[in-house]
């Protein structure tokens, strides 16, 4: 009798110390996983941020890691299908069992992926894109980074209309949520500076040809087009304006504020402006810092860094400043309460500094304006706080 007894309590007691397990971490390891397009039309921004990601992990674990655990980065390729990042995420989350998501790309991704990973207590840390979704409705388990497309435009427009002393401004944007998003941003800009847009032109996701949207932004004496528009889409438009005799300012946001719009583009993407957040680090950069880890990066992966490249490595540096916080038995409550009293700083690309509290999951709202000049990005328009 004392013998089952005995057993009877040590079932429940390994039970009760299953039940209170906190998934993806061991005793030896963090487990963390991300969806990246590896395959599909970002798979240069999803390779850069994968990168930028294992980086900060590998120096973290040299280092002995996180209250003598080491991190582990699980990544699934979407393709940038909605349809393959719930896949991903059904992998990640109840197969893998991740304790949380990290820098996930893509909007529409990460709004299939996240019902999955809140059903399990899993954060949605830092995703790569600045949709509003990603903070709000409000949710315990998400905490954003980049300020949204709405927000950049919204704040950049009046600034660059003052300074160019413009009267009519339109839009070309992908007809879609993150157009969406960008034409909004357009429209409460243009009002902050006493103006309505002069005209606008749509396209589905996946055109290739831009010419009866240049040609419409012409017809309409548009003195500055927003672009509502990515890689392949920026190029294009603004390749086919030039072409057309059409030049206007274009103003981008952080969605086309990549390298790749210069080293595709060649010369007509010169002048082009976007909205970002941490300066572009080149090899060369005058901070040290920047140079070295620059170079590491390269040495590292055989190509040059980008800003993608530093927003994974960046994530992973706050991802593990609040493991740390979060005690040497964290969960994902500790490390929820972590993010929310500690404050980031600056980080050394120039990101501004992060903010999160119980009622409020975007770290900063604020994004500054850069150009391309000579084929490479300067900032023209630093953060309002400084």
């Amino acid at each position: 009798m004392k013998l089952k007894t005995t057993l009877a309590i040590a079932a429940l007691a390994l039970a009760a110390g299953a039940a209170s397990a906190q998934q993806g971490i061991s005793k030896n390891e963090i487990l963390i996983g991300s969806i990246q397009d590896l395959s599909g039309p970002l798979a240069a921004y999803g390779k850069q941020a994968r990168n930028g990601m294992q980086m900060a992990i590998d120096e973290v674990n040299e280092l002995g890691g996180i209250h003598g655990r080491k991190i582990k980065l699980l990544v699934e390729d979407s393709s940038y299908d909605p349809k393959k990042a719930i896949l991903a995420a059904q992998k990640l989350v109840n197969q893998d069992k991740i304790f949380m998501m990290v820098g996930h790309i893509g909007t529409a991704q990460n709004e299939a992926a996240m019902p999955i990973q809140f059903e399990k207590d899993v954060i949605n840390f830092f995703p790569l894109t600045a949709a509003r979704s990603m903070y709000e409705p409000f949710h315990r388990l998400k905490f954003s980074v980049a300020p949204t497309y709405y927000e950049q435009i919204h704040a950049s427009l009046p600034k660059l209309i003052r300074q160019k002393s413009v009267t009519k401004v339109c839009a070309i944007y992908q007809d879609d949520d993150f157009g969406q998003e960008v034409l909004q941003g357009t429209e409460e800009g243009l009002k902050a500076a006493k103006l309505t847009l002069t005209d606008k032109a749509s396209f589905k996701r996946g055109a290739t040809d831009f010419s009866s949207q240049v040609a419409k932004m012409q017809a309409s004496g548009c003195e500055l087009v927003v672009l509502g528009t990515i890689i392949r889409e920026t190029i294009g438009t603004i390749g086919t304006a030039r072409k057309m005799g059409f030049n206007p300012i274009f103003l981008g946001s952080s969605a086309a504020y990549t390298d790749l719009i210069h080293k595709i583009g060649g010369k007509a993407m010169e002048g082009f402006y976007a909205t970002m957040t941490g300066q572009f680090p080149y090899l060369d950069d005058a901070s040290p810092q920047v140079r070295r880890w620059a170079s590491k990066y390269k040495t590292q992966f055989n190509e040059d860094p980008t800003t993608i490249s530093a927003f994974g490595y960046s994530t992973i540096d706050v991802f593990v400043g609040a493991m740390r916080e979060a005690g040497d038995r964290p969960s994902t409550s500790k490390f929820i309460r972590a993010m929310e009293i500690t404050k980031v700083p600056s980080d050394m690309f120039g990101a501004p500094p992060l903010k999160f509290t119980p009622t409020r999951r975007l770290g900063s709202d604020e994004s500054r304006l850069s150009q391309i000049q000579d084929g490479r990005w300067k900032v023209v328009i630093d953060y309002a706080f400084k």
